[in-house]
């Protein structure tokens, strides 16, 4: 009789099914707590980092609960949120609105990640289990986030920094549900369906213009004109960087000295030093402004440009706003600002004319066959595989990027200024609609013609046939290549040769004789059948087991030719014929 040890009778193991849900949590519970969760680590970043500079603060004003609710009071202000400061000189309020835009790419980070992971489920890799449906993903990780967020709020408005509620109440949310939405897009492959169903809100102009007859011909202009404009973009504001550092190193003595006198001790100034650096993209869209034209207000009836500066009297002393110009009429100097405008717009207009040309196939028609044919054929460089813009379509492309690199500097500008108090310092930063007009007007003069000459330039350029390096122009075309299709990708050079690549130049036809001289005795030529094109060139047919293979040696040297005249010499001699015996001499 078998022994049966009680640890060997177990339970059934689960099956796949079961174990896969119970590895996976239900979509709605697992996006709402993961909404929680990019919640919390980003409150809990801006804490740690708080907690840490209280600690090392020599004279703390209040003790952690203090700390710990202007933590909160400024991870509301990394989403846009206005904060309130009570404890001022008058008594009044003063509100303080200018969100850091470093700070703000925070919870936007988390929140991507985070609506990824939830249509995801934590399996990527995983491609059996099904995703997440994208509107569950979605309003599960919005109302995670936001259930936290209202509870960082309530918390924030018992301190000296209160969240104004109004605007609680927009930018959360909006925040929240954008970032959500951008993740979710991006976990289900960026499709392009749900982008097309928001054109609905357009007019019906619009409308028809995108999804009508010539839609593809639309959203490739679109594309190019967007791509354009987030060049444009960056150009400006990695141009404002660059006016920034200049005024920095040119007013070093100034912002040294703002830096060591606002505050004493490593961890003040290392406070100093962050919020500085959280600063600076503000700053550099500060600068694009300024070399736009309109420049940015430093407190009301205030405004800082290039032809002229006129900023408050009494700024509070930091390092950044040391950098500003000095009060008066702007110098040549001042002036040289509008090169970062003008780069601008050159680059938007290469670009545009980059894609008018056909070098890169964002947009336009495709060259027919038969013209890709006799390119090739006639031995002709192919630089594209699209056909070129009309002269309108191009100006048009240009116009378009130029207005949607104004609505992104409009936003930008936007976003980096606010209100630092009351009264005279109720605006800072620059205006949106004077940058964005200005953005507008700058791109538009400057990209449209650039484009269109850059285009017709090229195309002239075209027109001289340039041929390809190493082919043969003596004699007529071979009809052979004429037939080569080129490759969807511009190598049309990329052919298929015949057998031995170092031999062979041409591909024979297929079935016909070729005499190939083989070492035998005699000069006797033998006819041998030349088979169609393999991949491997000797094992097609058997040979002659006597018949060496070509050597690497180049056959135009010396030692070849000379080879190959004896080889002939002796091929054409005849054998010497045995001498016969004489007959016998008599004696």
């Amino acid at each position: 009789m078998a022994v049966v040890m009680p640890m060997t009778h177990r339970r059934p193991s689960l099956s796949p099914l079961l174990t896969r849900m119970r590895d996976r949590s239900p979509g709605l519970a697992a996006s709402l707590l993961g909404g929680a969760v990019a919640a919390g680590l980003g409150l809990g970043s801006f804490a740690v980092l708080v907690m840490v500079l209280w600690i090392s603060s020599p004279y703390p004003d209040s003790g952690p609960g203090g700390a710990l609710h202007i933590a909160a009071a400024l991870w509301l202000l990394a989403h846009g949120v206005e904060l309130v400061r009570a404890d001022t000189l008058t008594g009044v309020p003063a509100p303080v609105g200018v969100t850091p835009l470093l700070l703000l790419a925070v919870p936007l980070w988390l929140l991507h990640r985070a609506a990824r992971h939830a249509v995801l489920g934590g399996a990527a890799d995983a491609t059996d289990i099904p995703p997440v449906p994208a509107r569950t993903a979605w309003t599960g990780v919005a109302l995670g986030y936001l259930a936290v967020g209202t509870a960082a709020a309530l918390y924030a408005s018992g301190g000296e920094l209160s969240p104004s509620w109004s605007w609680t109440a927009v930018c959360l949310p909006l925040l929240a549900a954008g970032a959500a939405g951008s993740g979710v897009w991006t976990a289900y492959g960026r499709p392009r369906e749900p982008v097309l169903s928001l054109l609905v809100l357009l007019p019906a102009g619009l409308r028809r213009l995108v999804l009508g007859p010539e839609a593809r011909e639309s959203r490739a202009r679109i594309g190019t004109a967007a791509r354009a404009a987030g060049l444009a973009t960056a150009v400006l504001v990695g141009g404002g960087a660059l006016l920034l550092g200049a005024s920095l190193v040119w007013h070093g003595g100034a912002a040294r000295t703002s830096f060591l006198q606002l505050t004493e001790g490593l961890s003040g100034r290392f406070a100093v030093l962050l919020l500085c650096l959280a600063l600076l993209p503000n700053a550099a869209v500060w600068s694009a402004a300024y070399g736009l034209g309109p420049g940015f207000v430093l407190g009301v009836h205030h405004t800082v440009a290039p032809l002229s500066s006129a900023p408050a009297p009494l700024l509070p002393p930091f390092p950044l706003l040391a950098a500003v110009p000095d009060a008066g009429t702007g110098t040549p100097l001042n002036w040289l600002a509008v090169l970062v405008p003008v780069t601008a717009g050159v680059t938007a207009g290469w670009f545009v004319a980059r894609v008018a040309v056909g070098q890169r196939g964002d947009g336009g028609g495709e060259l027919s066959e038969e013209r890709k044919r006799k390119a090739v054929g006639a031995g002709l460089r192919q630089q594209s595989t699209s056909a070129p813009w009309a002269q309108g379509r191009t100006a048009a492309t240009a116009f378009l990027a130029a207005a949607l690199c104004a609505v992104a500097l409009a936003v930008f500008a936007e976003l980096s200024g606010g209100p630092l108090g009351g009264a005279a310092l109720a605006r800072f930063g620059p205006v949106w609609w004077q940058t964005g007009g200005a953005a507008l007007g700058w791109i538009a003069v400057v990209a449209v013609p650039t484009a269109v000459g850059l285009r017709a330039w090229r195309l002239l350029e075209r027109r001289v046939p340039t041929p390809t390096i190493g082919t043969s122009t003596i004699g007529k075309p071979r009809e052979a290549e004429a037939e080569t299709p080129a490759v969807a990708d511009g190598s049309w050079f990329r052919r298929s040769f015949t057998v031995g690549r170092g031999w062979f130049t041409r591909k024979p036809k297929a079935e016909q004789p070729v005499s190939v001289p083989v070492p035998v005795p005699g000069p006797v030529p033998v006819s041998v059948p030349f088979p169609a094109p393999v991949d491997q060139p000797y094992i097609a047919y058997d040979h002659d087991p006597t018949f060496d293979p070509p050597s690497l040696t180049p056959w135009y040297d010396d030692a070849s030719r000379e080879a190959r005249w004896a080889a002939l010499r002796e091929a054409s001699t005849p054998p010497e014929q045995p001498e016969e015996p004489g007959e016998p001499e008599p004696n």
